[in-house]
């Protein structure tokens, strides 16, 4: 198995080139940030119109089906969140003793109202449950799958370039926008460095067909030890590599050398979708209220 091609989360799309590609990362940072937002104090129905707008943005951004199918653990587990919260006690189990004595009278609601929406053995499902187990699964889906698609269609470098352009106001507070920048570009470069260690390791462990069974659990956890170690070593080895070679070629601090990977430019387009935030965060506050 491929961990640097199987892994769900924290993926960039390469190809094909989307019009979620195309777009400023500030732009997309900043309906991200509405995104993660919104959902907080918002209404059932808000939350549930959030997952539709995202499932619309990736069938408009052409988004392929394998990498959507790769999302499919996320849906599962948000069901399960659903159906497990649907079913739970909802905390407003309160028996009231009556005032007077019960007569078995039937007599009509005066409303179509019913809190218990269901109740059939030891399933009982209410009102308040079904608010629940909507709000805390349309919130989970919202959270992961917007930073996921997030950085499905955006570089680590135009991540880091639109943060910079976006904390240059900092520099007046004497705040280290560059170092914290490459600092942030370095790490991001360096996820796949731990993964193929990861991977390699994993493989040769394999490739020796142990017996876990007759190790026992002390002889495993020491191999399990053993191998600990040697990925950090790998990882410690890697960075001092990498701290070599920017030396090499001269490199004493990210003011004096700056690498400009992208230019950030807004266009009309990035524009339309910048300001369609506005009916957003309107629609937001008419509707989404609790």
């Amino acid at each position: 198995m491929d961990l640097l091609r199987s892994l769900p989360l924290g993926l960039y799309l390469e190809k094909p080139i989307t019009g979620l590609h195309k777009l400023d990362p500030r732009v997309k940072l900043a309906w991200l940030m509405s995104f993660l937002a919104a959902p907080l104090l918002a209404n059932p129905y808000f939350r549930l119109a959030l997952v539709l707008i995202l499932l619309l943005i990736t069938l408009v951004a052409g988004i392929p089906l394998r990498v959507f199918k790769q999302q499919s653990w996320l849906l599962i587990l948000c069901i399960l969140v659903f159906v497990i919260t649907l079913i739970s006690p909802d905390g407003l189990a309160v028996n009231s003793q009556p005032r007077l004595p019960a007569i078995e009278l039937d007599l009509p609601q005066p409303g179509s109202y019913y809190y218990v929406l269901f109740e059939q053995s030891w399933v009982k499902i209410t009102r308040r449950s079904l608010e629940l187990g909507v709000r805390i699964s349309t919130l989970l889906f919202t959270l992961i799958y917007s930073t996921n698609l997030y950085l499905l269609s955006t570089a680590p470098e135009e991540i880091t370039a639109g943060l910079e352009e976006l904390m240059q106001p900092l520099r007046k507070f004497k705040i280290p926008v560059t170092e914290i920048v490459l600092t942030l570009t370095l790490a991001l470069r360096f996820i796949p460095l731990v993964l193929e260690e990861v991977q390699n390791l994993a493989r040769s462990i394999r490739t020796r067909a142990i017996n876990w069974q007759k190790l026992g659990i002390r002889k495993s956890l020491q191999i399990w030890l053993m191998v600990t170690e040697k990925i950090l070593e790998n990882l410690l080895l890697r960075a001092e590599q990498i701290a070599i070679a920017m030396e090499v070629r001269g490199f004493t601090s990210p003011n004096k050398h700056r690498v400009e990977w992208h230019q950030l430019t807004l266009n009309v387009k990035d524009w339309i979708v910048l300001f369609s935030l506005i009916p957003f965060w309107w629609a937001r506050f008419l509707w989404g209220v609790m």
